[in-house]
């Protein structure tokens, strides 16, 4: 039965990449565009037979558009993602759903609104769903921003229908998945391949079912929340469950568990305590536990002092750093209440609580903190690039001036992390004394000098 599926769907993507690339590549908007048949799927897979067999294209009618004609490769993509996927055993039922509504939004979008810059994200009148351009690959569902799209809705306390809507929406599209479900991602993202999640992603998943089980009180909703919580109890690639020493710590991306990124980490530490509180849900509890011992022994190792790290092997940009500020505030201001799920006799606060807020504190304080730099050099020789060291509190734009009495005669800029780093000087082939003037603007604006003098020699 699978084997048909499989191999129903893997022509239908077939069929349909043939004929919108083509269509796209010679036409305008089309005067009838696909439709399909909509089936129950509680009979998943007799239901998804008749639902992909009763796909039907039209042709489009319309005036030559040659600048249409690059989208051929953007939807052959994903059908080529799809025989992939197929190749390894992993185009199950459950992934047809998202394949397809890619496709169709895709040849939507591409045969009838303008071209779009990387990264540039889009919506479509009649859905909740956020999509991003991914340049080569498309436009695709970034489920992030979908799911803080509906914790909006929830937070506005004015917008249920919204809520509802997006719940509705995105339900359909979930993935079986680490023994639960999951919305996965299905495009190549930095080494990943589809399909594959995120910690991230799926904690805020579980807010947003959480939240809108707490003022619908649909059942659906709340079933769904249970079942994600799959991945959090499953080690990569199919799930995020990475276990440590102190507890465990879920991955952001299900294909890079050796990745440390804790900005993921601790939003899915939101999202857990949060489904937690709502649901009262005891598995919910276990793996915030788990997560949450995790956190309280990573998060002081990710504060350099002057600015945060973005996973253990470098700084954070701006936005990252922002980011991790503020989940790290959320999750102060739930544990400052306690864990999820109050004990019988009150306690003290759990430990975690003031980890989270003085990083919290630390990483705000850093926005407004001018960077602290100075020369370390003071003798470099003659005809040779050499490297300037200096010392530098967090990652910064710095530029290095060298002059020889009143005259400039280097000047080198560039961004580079915390530290002592060099920045390059070719040196001149007669020695002297050079004076070095040092200007460094850190990621938020802040700005701070330095001079000193370097002595060049021949020996």
């Amino acid at each position: 039965m699978r084997k048909l599926i499989v191999a129903t769907a893997l022509a239908a993507l077939a069929a349909l990449a043939a004929l919108v690339g083509p269509a796209a590549a010679q036409y305008g908007p089309p005067a009838a565009t696909r439709t399909i048949e909509t089936h129950s799927i509680s009979d998943p897979e007799g239901s998804l037979i008749g639902y992909y067999s009763a796909l039907t294209i039209f042709a489009p009618d319309g005036a030559p558009s040659p600048a249409k004609a690059w989208t051929v490769d953007l939807t052959a993509n994903t059908s080529a993602y799809a025989q992939q996927m197929a190749a390894a055993g992993a185009l199950i039922p459950s992934r047809l759903p998202v394949l397809f509504l890619t496709l169709e939004r895709n040849r939507q979008w591409w045969t009838t609104e303008p071209l779009l810059a990387g990264d540039e994200r889009v919506s479509f009148p009649e859905s909740k769903l956020i999509w991003e351009h991914y340049p080569g690959q498309g436009i695709e569902i970034q489920w992030l921003a979908t799911f803080g799209e509906g914790n909006g809705y929830f937070l506005s306390g004015h917008e249920n229908a919204n809520l509802r809507q997006l719940v509705s929406e995105m339900l359909p599209l979930a993935t079986q998945r680490a023994g639960g479900i999951a919305w996965e991602y299905m495009f190549h993202f930095d080494g990943g391949s589809p399909p594959w999640t995120s910690g991230l992603s799926q904690g805020t998943a579980l807010q947003v079912l959480a939240r809108a089980y707490q003022r619908f009180k649909e059942p659906a909703d709340l079933a769904a929340a249970q079942q994600a919580l799959g991945i959090f109890q499953t080690p990569p690639p199919q799930g995020v469950r990475v276990q440590t020493p102190a507890g465990a710590l879920y991955a952001e991306y299900t294909y890079a568990p050796s990745d440390r990124i804790l900005n993921g980490f601790i939003q899915s530490l939101v999202g857990l305590y949060d489904y937690t509180s709502i649901t009262k849900d005891p598995l919910g509890q276990t793996l915030f536990e788990a997560g949450d011992a995790e956190a309280r022994a990573l998060t002081p190792h990710y504060d350099t002092g002057s600015w945060s790290l973005y996973d253990q092997f470098g700084e954070s940009d701006l936005n990252y750093h922002e980011l991790l500020a503020e989940f790290l505030a959320h999750l102060c201001e739930r544990t400052k209440k306690g864990p999820p799920i109050p004990p019988a006799v009150p306690t003290a606060l759990i430990a975690g609580d003031q980890v989270y807020c003085s990083a919290a504190e630390q990483f705000s304080a850093d926005l407004t903190t001018p960077p602290v730099i100075s020369l370390l050099s003071t003798k470099l020789h003659t005809n040779e690039r050499g490297g300037v060291r200096i010392s530098l509190s967090k990652v910064s734009t710095v530029k290095l001036t060298v002059k020889h009495g009143s005259r400039v005669v280097w000047s080198n800029a560039a961004t580079v992390e915390g530290g002592k780093p060099r920045l390059l000087w070719i040196t001149p082939s007669k020695g002297g004394t050079f004076t070095i003037t040092l200007t460094a603007t850190d990621l938020a604006g802040n700005f701070a000098t330095a001079t000193g003098t370097i002595v060049v020699s021949s020996h």
